[in-house]
């Protein structure tokens, strides 16, 4: 039924993000960081840092948008989905790759109502950490330099804290309800396709561990087929998610671009920072994408229930 779908989805997202959020923070954080500017050199460094800087918590800055939000995308999405792949399916047949390629199109357009909005908040939370942590390193370069230009183009390294909360209410003030979909474009742009390429995969991976067309997949070939998929659309697309993510960050570092839309904000990143940088954090996203989606198909397709039960011995009477 649609509500038990709906809560498979959700409860499969909070799973997800509560595992692999420290990676996507640092993902945020290696793709916002221009050349001249670099605070972190790996995934690792980024995390060691953001630990000594800002704490354990320090990695989870911005997961409490993500945890209240997942809910409907993930369910909007899964959901989404599976209402396309029924309506394109013509007496229960199976579907061509082209039909599977336009019910992900479908769900990835639906699911940006939410993604939009919360990958706008999760943003600036998370890359907070990374401004804050420049600002005091320009500070400490001027007092060593004892440039008086130097000094006073770093600004005091004092990190005001934010909420998800603040931040909404400014931008609804200033902006309006448009505010909150800043990157919108963007975001079609890189979600359209990930559904496009990952839900025709996903599916096409997984009926390759059933052994009968009316019988589930083992949870373990779901899982996998989840990771394979996801990973493989989340690189494909991380060009756009690069552009998603500079277009979506209203606070920029000392001497970082500005940007007035998609084909300035590509143009620039080619020009000044070559080729590669449309390939920043996409190991990252990979690996948050690949044990996200891998437990939200678990969950989704063998249903929170069954799962749980699938997971403790089975008495019999």
């Amino acid at each position: 039924s649609l509500p038990a779908k709906l809560i498979n989805g959700g409860i499969a997202g909070l799973i997800g993000v509560t595992c692999v959020f420290p990676i996507d923070l640092a993902k945020t954080r290696l793709q916002n960081q221009q050349n001249g500017q670099r605070m972190y050199a790996s995934l690792s460094d980024c995390l060691i840092k953001t630990i000594r800087s800002e704490g354990y918590f320090g990695m989870y800055r911005g997961a409490a948008v993500n945890l209240t939000l997942v809910t409907p995308e993930k369910a909007i999405k899964l959901a989404a989905n599976d209402f396309f792949r029924h309506h394109l399916s013509k007496d229960g047949k199976k579907l061509t790759l082209l039909r599977e390629m336009l019910a992900g199109c479908g769900a990835g357009t639906c699911q940006v109502i939410v993604t939009t909005p919360m990958e706008m908040l999760k943003i600036q939370l998370q890359d907070a950490g990374r401004i804050a942590a420049q600002k005091k390193l320009m500070a400490a370069q001027a007092q060593l330099s004892s440039s008086p230009a130097a000094a006073a183009a770093a600004e005091p390294a004092v990190e005001t804290r934010t909420t998800a909360t603040q931040i909404t209410r400014e931008l609804l003030r200033s902006k309006g309800i448009a505010g909150l979909y800043k990157g919108l474009g963007a975001t079609l742009l890189r979600d359209v396709p990930f559904s496009i390429v990952y839900f025709p995969l996903f599916a096409n991976l997984n009926k390759l561990g059933q052994k009968d067309p009316n019988v589930k997949a083992p949870f373990y070939v779901s899982f996998l087929s989840g990771c394979v998929a996801g990973s493989t659309a989340a690189v494909a697309v991380n060009p756009c998610d690069v552009i998603k993510t500079r277009l979506q960050s209203l606070q920029r570092g000392v001497n970082e671009d500005t940007y007035s839309g998609i084909l300035d904000c590509t143009k620039k990143i080619w020009q000044r920072e070559g080729p590669t940088a449309f390939f920043k954090g996409a190991y990252c996203r990979a690996l948050v994408i690949a044990p996200l989606f891998g437990i939200a198909q678990v969950v989704y397709f063998i249903g929170i229930a069954e799962f749980l039960l699938d997971m403790l011995p089975k008495h019999r009477a």
